[in-house]
């Protein structure tokens, strides 16, 4: 259909009378698998103010991940959005979504298919792309998140917003994301919060993080055992590490390896047995960070010298970057096991928690 607007006037785009979402959950016999996680957001208020966090749709591009049976894509279309692609791994929803697609014509694609592998390079027109250093593109990603792909997938987002590939090739897009309430807090968490993790340092390092709202667990169908985040990234000109991604995420990951103890030990994990811990010493001494604080209590300014001062002992030793901890214990198990090895020590605490 096409709404007429009278000269000089925009029409606000409506979507035409439509089932309630439970109407089209009981119409395709939809439930809500336990081992997708999947839930469902049925109160349109919630999946408007949702919508509302992106900031102004109008007339923008918007790739909405795992709609469902459509509760928050509504919200969006009402928003008076150009297009809208909706990347739906599960089959089951896309008659549902079609029904609204079919509803606002020439406004809706819709993928079959996973968002872990979808090529987002070729997502939307080639006219959109800005420059990074510029406000962030007519470009938005949203999803109400299956808890069990919602961590993978934004530490892959981050890894292409420092690369500046996949969505990020058309420059700052923005996201809106749902995320269990304790990642959410993780994402956010500041120095000496219980919460700091390696996503607190690996999100904040590339983007501005904001924790919006919580929504709380039974607004959804089936209700989870927790509560939700919505949270909202927005690329950073210039991320706070100046380091390719890998290295920040070996170095930060090595750090927070043995949260309750002094992020030495953590650290040490960076080196092979032989000269570990002078080469830690040597790592901590050249980064000014005191080896007794816990990672928690590391600034960002602390893992910015520690992945500085690492990349520069990598570059000295070329087979310092490729050395893997795991890989070294798993070897001197096998030792152990040996017949006639029964004089090597029994395994630490700490190989015990890895």
């Amino acid at each position: 259909f096409c709404l007429m607007a009278a000269p000089g006037k925009v029409a606000a785009f409506r979507l035409p009378p439509l089932p309630t979402i439970g109407e089209i959950i009981k119409l395709f016999r939809l439930k809500a698998l336990k081992q997708l996680s999947q839930n469902f957001l049925l109160d349109l208020r919630l999946t408007d103010k949702i919508v509302k966090q992106a900031g102004e749709l109008k007339n923008a591009h918007v790739c909405e991940v795992g709609p469902g049976p459509g509760g928050i894509t509504r919200s969006i279309l009402s928003a008076g959005v150009e297009q809208l692609l909706l990347i739906e791994k599960d089959a089951r929803f896309i008659p549902g979504l079609q029904m609204l697609s079919e509803a606002a014509p020439g406004k809706v694609r819709i993928v079959h298919g996973d968002i872990l592998t979808y090529k987002m390079e070729k997502a939307f027109p080639k006219h959109l792309k800005k420059n990074w250093e510029d406000e962030p593109p007519n470009i938005h990603i949203i999803g109400n998140l299956p808890f069990s792909v919602s961590t993978p997938l934004i530490i892959k987002w981050l890894e292409n917003v420092s690369k500046r590939d996949g969505p990020f090739i058309y420059g700052r897009t923005q996201m809106t994301l749902t995320f269990q309430k304790e990642v959410g807090e993780r994402l956010t968490a500041n120095p000496g919060s219980n919460q700091r993790s390696r996503l607190s340092i690996m999100a904040q390092h590339l983007c501005t993080v904001e924790n919006c709202f919580i929504i709380p667990g039974q607004a959804f169908v089936p209700k989870p055992e927790v509560d939700v985040a919505v949270v909202h990234f927005t690329p950073l000109v210039q991320p706070k590490i100046q380091q390719p991604f890998e290295l920040v995420e070996k170095v930060v990951q090595s750090v927070f390896q043995f949260r309750r103890k002094y992020c030495f030990r953590g650290i040490e994990t960076l080196f092979p047995e032989n000269g570990r811990l002078k080469r830690t010493e040597q790592l901590m001494m050249t980064a000014d960070v005191d080896p007794t604080l816990r990672p928690f209590q590391l600034s960002m300014s602390q893992f910015r010298n520690l992945c500085n001062a690492y990349r520069k002992m990598c570059d000295e030793d070329a087979s310092l970057f490729v050395f893997n901890y795991r890989e070294e214990l798993r070897q001197k198990k096998m030792r152990r096991s040996l017949p006639g090895n029964t004089g090597q020590p029994e395994q630490t605490e700490e190989e015990n928690q890895l």
